[in-house]
């Protein structure tokens, strides 16, 4: 037995329903699973084979429960690679909500604003992203089993599913941009000399997660959206430090707006 079917056998036997769709917290983000009626929370410690959360505002759970009618997969807390864990070790979860039936993945993330028209609790919807972690999941032997070799990354973020992001966010009068992400390795943040870097070759965010998560979806087959929140205008641009309390302050102060408009979005994803 692998890891993977280790650790899907256990999750079949710790939780009573199985859902088609998975929502990933970022930083600060966690109170979405507050919102969820008849759940089941599953410590990452608990899990077989599961990364632990390491990073401050990461819970470190898998939430079972329902947002009205849609029945969902919350992962309060996400591994990253700055952690000490391997691409494959960050991604085990994503590989593993895969093996179970989730068919669609939506992603959240604190990111600094490299887009100078962004400002500090800006949403943003990502539209494609560049990797610069230095490091790709799918790196070793392939199982052909779990997806090809050389999978498309053409529209790693559902198209579809941006279309009914940007259509519900203007219902709820909530702003929502698009933009490119970068992914960096971190857990330094960037310099101002990179963060000119990143906006010349065509990034409007930066951070230090979601791409090796988004690279194993689309690996697996998965259906892919991703919204981040601007916690911190990236080093350079304004003419403070940048602190990881400032991201969660940040968090905090636009959770609200991100949770509302989740709690709408979400049940459109599932009928589209």
């Amino acid at each position: 037995m692998t890891a993977v079917e280790e650790t899907v056998a256990y999750l079949r036997r710790r939780l009573p329903r199985l859902p088609r769709m998975a929502l990933v917290l970022g930083s600060g983000l966690g109170v979405f699973a507050e919102s969820l009626s008849d759940t089941v929370g599953v410590p990452y410690e608990e899990i077989p084979n599961w990364p632990r959360s390491t990073a401050i505002g990461h819970d470190g759970r898998l939430i079972l429960g329902r947002l009205g009618s849609l029945e969902l997969i919350c992962l309060s807390g996400r591994a990253h690679l700055y952690e000490g864990y391997t691409p494959a070790q960050a991604t085990f979860s994503v590989r593993a909500m895969g093996k179970l039936g989730v068919h669609s993945l939506i992603l959240t993330n604190a990111a600094g604003g490299v887009n100078l028209a962004y400002e500090q609790g800006t949403l943003v919807l990502i539209s494609d992203h560049i990797n610069l972690q230095g490091s790709n999941p799918l790196v070793g032997p392939n199982d052909d089993a779990l997806g090809p070799r050389f999978p498309d990354m053409s529209a790693a973020y559902d198209e579809h599913y941006r279309h009914v992001a940007k259509l519900v966010a203007a219902e709820l009068h909530i702003t929502l941009a698009e933009g490119v992400y970068a992914a960096l390795l971190g857990p330094s943040y960037e310099t101002p000399a990179e963060i000119r870097y990143l906006r010349a070759i065509g990034a409007d965010l930066v951070g230090m997660s979601t791409v090796p998560e988004v690279i194993v979806a689309n690996h697996a087959g998965m259906k892919v959206l991703a919204i981040s929140c601007v916690t911190n205008m990236a080093a350079g641009i304004l003419p403070q430090k940048i602190t990881h309390e400032e991201v969660l302050e940040t968090g905090a102060a636009v959770r609200d707006t991100l949770v509302r408009l989740l709690k709408e979005l979400l049940p459109r994803l599932e009928a589209a």
